[in-house]
């Protein structure tokens, strides 16, 4: 799918306010660990949704081969968005800030974070996948977990994280639908 429709699905699925159901948010309390769930359930209900529907799908891939049941790339794919809510951004402020990051560049965020208001806000949240990756680890989850935080939007840096090939092209395959 095209990154640009993607974005658009992304964009309509995230306005509906609504919260996991009840059996996938007791799913996800099976796979992580108290402090990393208390991260998870800190993310706006879409993102919380998103990950459950991501994770789905990286399980249905891996399903029979050498990879399957393991808990980590589950982990990973539940907690790979969780750099995001540090920016404090709703579902408008999310699309102008990807604008902007595809404008000035994404290079710019380190600078625009540490400025204030919403400047600091969009800097924020185009640096959510090393932010992420801190918050994973200071909640004891898996390296594995916190690397493909970091990673996920960088196919660059795919073969430093120690993640099987196989397993990258699931989660990216099933985060990029």
């Amino acid at each position: 799918m095209t990154r640009a429709l993607h974005l658009t699905r992304r964009f309509f699925t995230s306005l509906w306010p609504g919260r996991p159901a009840a059996r996938d948010e007791a799913w996800v309390a099976g796979i992580l660990g108290l402090e990393e769930l208390a991260l998870w359930s800190r993310m706006a209900n879409h993102d919380r949704r998103h990950s459950i529907a991501v994770t789905r799908r990286v399980e249905e891939t891996l399903e029979g081969s050498p990879y399957a049941g393991d808990p980590r790339w589950l982990e990973a794919s539940l907690l790979h968005d969780v750099g995001k809510v540090d920016a404090h951004l709703g579902v408008f402020g999310r699309v102008g800030a990807t604008i902007a990051g595809a404008v000035a560049g994404r290079d710019k965020a380190p600078a625009w974070a540490i400025r204030d208001g919403i400047t600091r806000r969009v800097g924020l949240y185009l640096q959510h996948p090393a932010l992420g990756a801190v918050e994973i680890r200071a909640a004891g989850g898996t390296e594995a977990a916190a690397r493909w935080a970091a990673a996920h939007h960088d196919p660059r840096t795919w073969d430093d994280t120690g993640i099987p090939a196989p397993v990258v092209a699931a989660l990216h395959d099933a985060d990029d639908d």
